[in-house]
């Protein structure tokens, strides 16, 4: 069975190092024209979907911004899901889950497992009830050949005081986390299917991120303020495994899907310029 990482690093190959998010919120929703109901949900996605489906590396759905309209938004995701696979796009769901025991194991299950409707390659996930809690969600991510990305430094202002407080030891929050991460990777070619998530607004976070041997994703490029060029600072020798992460920069050039897929295009140029691929 092929592992995320290897899936990851062929999709970066050929498509470029590119993620692109789905957050379909009222006010993207009114930019396009559309109503803020399950129809103008509908309407949005498909329009990504063909747009970018056959073009990015990795799609990201935002769950929230579904599930706030109940089942039927609920449906329109697992629809979603299901025409990005068809496209050949990878599909990391952004639902950051995080629970104990049974409860995570079932979360798991929901997004890992090929048998549910909600089964996707990859998911974002809250190490802060301890990475530990997790295992059950990287235990059936490594059995289904499924990746799990990790918040680890985040660029909302709000995360420092919980990411850059001192362990016993001496390490930060962020810095075991990331130490963790990394053992889950150990020996893991050409790339780990455990992943970080850490910010591209955050600066120089002075954490070492060198022993990873899994995929960063990089989100905040963009309209959230930061720039390619920015990825430098943030990651320095680790860029390679760097996947950034756009979405209103390239959402809001909808609802035309020609706009689409050049605003795509632009963002892929400018990552591709500082991240390096390997063929």
């Amino acid at each position: 069975m092929e592992t995320f990482g290897a899936r990851l690093h062929r999709a970066v190959a050929e498509r470029g190092p590119l993620c692109v998010g789905i957050d379909p919120h009222p006010g993207l929703l009114a930019r396009w024209g559309l109503s803020d109901d399950v129809d103008g949900l509908d309407r949005f996605a498909r329009t990504v979907v063909d747009a970018l489906g056959d073009r990015v590396a990795v799609v990201k759905p935002q769950s929230a911004f579904f599930e706030r309209f109940g089942a039927r938004g609920v449906a329109i995701l697992e629809s979603t899901i299901r025409q990005l696979r068809d496209r050949g796009s990878l599909v990391l769901l952004d639902i950051k889950r995080g629970d104990i025991g049974s409860t995570v194991r079932a979360y798991a299950e929901a997004y890992l497992d090929p048998s549910r409707p909600l089964y996707v390659d990859a998911v974002t996930a809250s190490p802060y009830l301890g990475v530990g809690s997790l295992a059950p969600m990287f235990e059936l991510a490594a059995e289904h050949g499924g990746g799990v990305f990790v918040l680890a430094l985040t660029s909302n202002p709000e995360g420092p005081e919980v990411q850059h407080a001192r362990t016993s030891d001496g390490r930060t929050v962020a810095q075991t986390v990331i130490d963790e991460i990394s053992q889950l990777n150990a020996g893991a070619e050409p790339l780990g299917s455990f992943g970080l998530v850490v910010g591209a607004t955050i600066g120089d976070t002075g954490h070492d991120l060198s022993r990873v041997g899994g995929p960063l994703l990089a989100p905040g490029l963009g309209a959230q303020g930061a720039t390619a060029a920015d990825l430098r600072t943030v990651f320095g020798a680790s860029l390679p495994a760097v996947l950034p992460s756009y979405s209103r920069e390239v959402l809001g050039a909808g609802p035309d899907v020609a706009a689409l897929r050049a605003a795509a295009d632009r963002a892929l140029a400018a990552c591709k310029a500082v991240v390096p691929v390997a063929g």
